[in-house]
C-alpha cells in the first residue's frame, strides 16, 4: 500500500511539474523556468524534462521540440475608450498568440469603480473587432476561465489576499484616509515622494483583534521584501528594482472588497493561466512587486515583456485627452483598420523592416518579440493619409473587399447627394466598380469621392453652351467629334487609347490646341476646371453618359 500511495503521490507531483515546465517554455528556451525553481518544485524537473524530449531524425539528442501554446491577454480598465497606445499593446498581444497558435485574451480590469465611463466596455471589444483583432476569450465571446470582468471575479482575489493574511506575507491596515493625506502632504512639503509609513505592519496581533472586532474599516497590504532579486523581461533583459526601498507596503485589496491592480492582475493571471505578459514599459518598475506576490501565493509567474512608449512625434506623451488618438476618432474618419495597425507597428519595431502596407497576416508572420527595441516608438500621425490610400488599394485590387467598399460607397452616395442624382444607374455596382479601380492609388479614403471635386461622379452638371464658347469658339465642333467617338462602338478601355483619340480629333481642329480641348470637355463633363484626367473622368462615366451630358451642354 506505501509503495502504491507513492506512485500515486510520484504521479500526481509529476503531473504537475510537467504543467508548470510547459507553462515556462518561452521561444524555445528553458530559461524561465529559473524562476520556477524558487519556488519548491525542483526535483522532478529533470525527469520531466526527459520524459519531454525526444530522438527525432536528424535532431539532437535532448532537444525538446514540444511547445505548449502561449496564453496572453489585453487587460484595459473600461475607464475610457481604446486609442492608439492600447491598440498597439493588444495587437502585440495578438500577433505574439497567432504565431504560436496560442489564445489571445480580452480582460476588462474594472476595479476602480469612481471611474468607470458607460459604455467603454462594449466599446474596447467592437474596436478590436474592428480593427481585426477580436479577441479568443473574453465576457462577449466566453471561454474556460472567465468571467473577464474583475469585478466578477471578487471572491477569487478575497481568497488570496486571505492567504496571504493567514501566511504573514500581508496584513490588515486600519488608518484612515485622512492620515494618508497627511502622510502624502508632509511629504510634499518636504520635498519627498509620498509613501506609506508601514506603521499597521507593527501592530501586535491583539491590537488587530480589538480593531477587527469593533469593526474599524480597513485595507490589506502587502509586506515588500527588502532588497530585490533580478528578473529578466524578453525585452528590456535583466531588470532589478527595489521597490521597498522607495514606497511602503501597497494596499492590494481595498476596504470596499476590490482589489487593486497589483493583486488582481496577479490572480488573474495565474488562474487564467497567463503564460506571457505583453504590456507598457510603465508597469516595468511595478513588475519586482508583482513577483513578490507570485512568491508569496507560491505560483509560477509568466514571462514578462514590456513594450516601450508609444509616444507623438514630438516625444510627448500620448494622452486619452487628446480627441484624437482614440479608434472610434479613426474610424469615423474613415481610416481603415489595417492601417492603424500598419501604421503603429510602422512607429515602433519587431519586425526586420519597416516597410509601408503591411497586411494583418504578414505582420503575424514577420513578427519577431526579439526585435522589439527599448526606446520609445515615435508615432508620426502626418503619414496617415499615405498608409491610407495604400490600404485601400489593397482593398480595391481583393474581390471580395471591393465588393464591402462598393457597398459602404453607394450608402455614403446615398446619404450625400441622393435627392440631386438625376441617373440611378450611378448607384449600380458596375459604375461604381469602375470609379474605385481608376481612382486607386490616387484617394486616400471613400469619403474623399463625396467632395466638390468629385460631385461629377454622381451629379450631372449644368453647362451652357455659352460657356464652352467661352474657352474655345469650337466647342460645337469638339463636343459633337467626341460624341461620334464614343457612339462608334469602339472599344476604348485605357486612358492612354482614349488620348491618342482625343489627340487625333484635335488635329482636325483649326484654332484650338490639345489643352483648349481638354478644357472644353472638364467644363462640360463635370462644370469644372481641375479634377482627374478627362480621360479618365470619359472612362469613369461610361460612353452612354459622356454623350449625354456633352449633348445637353448644347441644347442649354
Amino acid at each position: 500500500m506505501a509503495s502504491g500511495a507513492c506512485d500515486i503521490r510520484e504521479t500526481f507531483v509529476l503531473t504537475v511539474a510537467k504543467q508548470e515546465v510547459k507553462r515556462r517554455i518561452f521561444s524555445g528556451s528553458l530559461c524561465c523556468l529559473r524562476a520556477s525553481l524558487r519556488y519548491g518544485r525542483v526535483k522532478m524537473f529533470g525527469r520531466v524534462l526527459r520524459k519531454m524530449c525526444w530522438k527525432r531524425s536528424g535532431a539532437r539528442r535532448g532537444v525538446c521540440t514540444r511547445q505548449p501554446a502561449p496564453r496572453v491577454r489585453f487587460a484595459p480598465s473600461p475607464t475610457g475608450f481604446l486609442h492608439l497606445g492600447g491598440l498597439r499593446t493588444a495587437l502585440y498581444n495578438y500577433l505574439f498568440a497567432k504565431q504560436r497558435g496560442g489564445a489571445f485574451i480580452l480582460r476588462l480590469e474594472d476595479t476602480d469603480r469612481t471611474r468607470l465611463v458607460p459604455g467603454a466596455a462594449d466599446a474596447i471589444e467592437d474596436m478590436l473587432e474592428w480593427a481585426g483583432i477580436a479577441p479568443d476569450e473574453s465576457s462577449r465571446r466566453g471561454g474556460d476561465y472567465g468571467p473577464y470582468v474583475q469585478s466578477e471575479r471578487l471572491p477569487l482575489y478575497s481568497q488570496a489576499a486571505a492567504s496571504l493574511l493567514q501566511t504573514g506575507h500581508a496584513y490588515y491596515c486600519f488608518c484612515s484616509n485622512q492620515r494618508l493625506d497627511l502622510l502624502k502632504r508632509e511629504a510634499q512639503r518636504s520635498g519627498h515622494v509620498p509613501r506609506y509609513d508601514n506603521r499597521c505592519r507593527q501592530l501586535r496581533p491583539e491590537q488587530v483583534q480589538e480593531k477587527l472586532a469593533r469593526g474599524v474599516p480597513r485595507a490589506v497590504r502587502f509586506k515588500l521584501d527588502a532588497g530585490a532579486e533580478p528578473f529578466r523581461d524578453a525585452i528590456f533583459g535583466w531588470t532589478r528594482h527595489e521597490v521597498a526601498a522607495v514606497e511602503g507596503d501597497p494596499v492590494i485589496l481595498k476596504a470596499d472588497g476590490f482589489p487593486t491592480y497589483h493583486l488582481a492582475n496577479v490572480v488573474d493571471d495565474h488562474h487564467m493561466r497567463v503564460s506571457h505578459v505583453l504590456r507598457g514599459s510603465e508597469w516595468l518598475i511595478s513588475t519586482a512587486k508583482h513577483l513578490q506576490l507570485f512568491r508569496a501565493l507560491r505560483w509560477t509567474p509568466p514571462v514578462y515583456a514590456h513594450l516601450p512608449l508609444l509616444l507623438n512625434r514630438d516625444g510627448s506623451k500620448l494622452s486619452k485627452r487628446q480627441g484624437d488618438i482614440f479608434v472610434q476618432r479613426f474610424r469615423e474618419q474613415g481610416v481603415l483598420p489595417e492601417t492603424l495597425l500598419d501604421i503603429v507597428t510602422h512607429a515602433g519595431s519587431g519586425f526586420d523592416d519597416n516597410r509601408i502596407g503591411r497586411r494583418l497576416d504578414e505582420l503575424v508572420r514577420e513578427f519577431n518579440i526579439s526585435k522589439v527595441a527599448t526606446h520609445s516608438a515615435l508615432l508620426d500621425l502626418d503619414k496617415l493619409d499615405e498608409f491610407n490610400r495604400v490600404h485601400l488599394q489593397h482593398r480595391i485590387e481583393d474581390e471580395e473587399k471591393c465588393a464591402a467598399l462598393r457597398d459602404e460607397l453607394r450608402q455614403h452616395v446615398l446619404h450625400t447627394h441622393g435627392s440631386q442624382i438625376s441617373d440611378r444607374a450611378v448607384l449600380e455596382p458596375q459604375y461604381i466598380q469602375r470609379v474605385l479601380q481608376l481612382r486607386k492609388g490616387h484617394i486616400c479614403s471613400l469619403r474623399e469621392l463625396l467632395n466638390h471635386t468629385y460631385a461629377y461622379l454622381w451629379i450631372r452638371p449644368r453647362v451652357t453652351r455659352q460657356q464652352l464658347q467661352e474657352v474655345s469658339a469650337e466647342a460645337e465642333n469638339i463636343v459633337a467629334a467626341v460624341i461620334r467617338l464614343m457612339a462608334s462602338g469602339s472599344s476604348i478601355e485605357s486612358t492612354e487609347r482614349l488620348n491618342a483619340e482625343l489627340k487625333m480629333i484635335t488635329s482636325r481642329l483649326n484654332n484650338t490646341k490639345y489643352s483648349g480641348v481638354m478644357r472644353v470637355l472638364r467644363l462640360a463633363l463635370s462644370a469644372q476646371q481641375q479634377g482627374p484626367s478627362v480621360a479618365e473622368m470619359m472612362l469613369s462615366l461610361g460612353g452612354q453618359e459622356v454623350c449625354v451630358r456633352l449633348q445637353k451642354s448644347l441644347e442649354h
